[in-house]
């Protein structure tokens, strides 16, 4: 197998097939290209390659004051290349990078309607913390996961 390409989101290419991977897997929470420019300035984003073939995008969000040292790792792999572990090297550099911030503590956050997300989660040691709505009118929860 090809080895993966992985590279930051950088420029307007990097940014659209970040948005694409994200509006794609969260079709609730839809990003313009705006949004996703907006988030390269606190996030640490990153898009990955199998060979030419975009496979998905990575996320870090940092620890804060306000977060209490907590970092957010989110590792998003495209419908038709999961299950060929393709996730599990995908998620390694998120969470070094959230370990090389000095995170105290490290969550993931999957939607309730990505079964394969929440599976993937615990299966790498990921536990539910809590489920919510980001809106009154949001329909589909989001699950925080705690690395245990």
């Amino acid at each position: 197998m090809t080895d993966l390409r992985i590279r930051a989101v950088d420029d307007d290419a990097s940014i659209h097939d970040w948005q694409y991977v994200h509006n794609l897997i969260i079709p609730g929470d839809v990003l313009s290209l705006d949004d996703v420019r907006a988030r390269t300035g606190r996030n640490r984003m990153e898009v990955t390659y199998l060979g030419d073939v975009l496979v998905g995008c990575t996320t870090v969000r940092p620890p804060t004051d306000d977060n209490g040292a907590t970092a957010t790792v989110i590792a998003r792999v495209l419908p038709e290349y999961r299950r060929r572990g393709l996730g599990t090297r995908l998620c390694q550099r998120p969470l070094g990078q959230a370990r090389a911030l000095d995170a105290q503590v490290i969550e993931a956050v999957v939607l309730v309607s990505n079964p394969d997300g929440l599976r993937f989660a615990e299966q790498h040691g990921f536990t539910e913390v809590e489920r919510y709505l980001l809106r009154d009118d949001d329909a589909v929860p989001w699950i925080d996961l705690r690395l245990t």
